[in-house]
């Protein structure tokens, strides 16, 4: 339809075939928001419920050190991965950490860690690799 007064329809048209395209959708309705435990967030404080150990994905052998977490926001849990070599021994359950994303494309796993979407970046408000490195000690809360 290409006429003097067709560009009322032309742009109703418009707006309703933009309903088809998955990102517009997605940032209309804030899908992410709702769907993400973050809620958006780029970091989330929560609560250590326990230790708990992850297999690698094929074709991958490893064993991968996380916590399940609640998170204080939302009372969601969350399983983050502890990052570097005995860092998980300075965790310990009831310690409150702060947990961002891994920085998987969408949000999601990286790697061969499955279902792994989130990583500790502190333990009880101090950074996690000055514990680790021992500049820091860990407060006892």
């Amino acid at each position: 339809m290409t006429g003097e007064f067709a560009a009322r329809k032309l742009k109703k048209d418009r707006q309703r075939f933009r309903w088809k395209e998955n990102r517009y959708m997605t940032r209309v309705l804030q899908l992410k928001k709702r769907k993400d435990p973050l809620e958006g967030a780029p970091m989330a404080k929560g609560i250590v419920l326990e230790k708990r150990i992850v297999e690698q994905k094929q074709p991958h052998s490893g064993l991968i050190k996380c916590v399940r977490v609640r998170l204080i926001k939302n009372g969601k849990q969350v399983t983050a991965h502890v990052p570097r070599t005995g860092a998980i021994n300075h965790i310990s359950e009831h310690d409150q950490v702060v947990v961002a994303g891994i920085g998987g494309s969408q949000g999601g796993a990286v790697g061969s860690m499955a279902g792994v979407k989130f990583k500790v970046i502190k333990v009880n408000d101090i950074d996690l690799e000055m514990i680790r490195t021992g500049r820091k000690q860990k407060t006892v809360k």
